[in-house]
């Protein structure tokens, strides 16, 4: 199984981040490997239809997710919406790279929780023709903290990620035998 994973912040050290890293590390406990592209060291140039050549890291990216089994993207809330940062590498997708894939969405915010953000990530998805997870997670203020090997402080936050991560899981295996039979 592939899944790919992309950081969506272009801040150093985001939480949004560092709850895809721990979920990363969800995965390797599962024996899965995942791929983290993180936006904010993979630059991209600003997206425009006018652009035929597309630019490498542009192209690395659309490649890793069009191969990918299930796919996970994690979000600061700016604002009520995603990142300009991962907006902008979305720009660049279209349904050949995500129609059928499992999408587990993840945002982080300075309010309570991120729902908005999660919410226009979930309609960009569904618009891909992405299979959004049952499940998603947003963490806020009060539950942003880390230790020192990346684990979320707060014990209800990590029982919340374990089991969407668990439900993306089931539906990534789910769809790819569904696959697998139509072949």
């Amino acid at each position: 199984m592939k899944i790919v994973m992309i950081a969506g912040s272009n801040r150093q050290g985001a939480t949004s981040t560092l709850l895809l890293r721990y979920i990363g590390r969800l995965l390797q406990g599962h024996q899965i490997s995942a791929t983290c592209i993180e936006l904010n060291e993979l630059e991209l140039p600003l997206y425009s239809p006018d652009n035929e050549e597309l630019s490498p890291n542009v192209q690395y990216v659309l490649d890793i997710v069009k191969g990918a089994d299930g796919l996970i993207f994690a979000t600061p809330e700016y604002h009520g919406s995603i990142s300009g940062v991962l907006k902008n590498a979305l720009d660049y997708m279209n349904v050949s790279h995500i129609s059928g894939k499992p999408v587990l969405s993840v945002s982080s915010a300075g309010g309570p929780v991120g729902v908005s953000s999660l919410t226009h990530l979930q309609s960009i998805m569904r618009n891909l023709h992405g299979v959004n997870s049952p499940e998603w997670v947003s963490i806020g203020a009060g539950s942003q903290g880390f230790d020192a090997e990346g684990v979320p402080l707060d014990a209800g936050l990590r029982e919340r990620v374990d089991a969407a991560v668990e439900k993306f899981l089931v539906l990534t295996r789910s769809l790819s035998v569904g696959v697998m039979s139509l072949r």
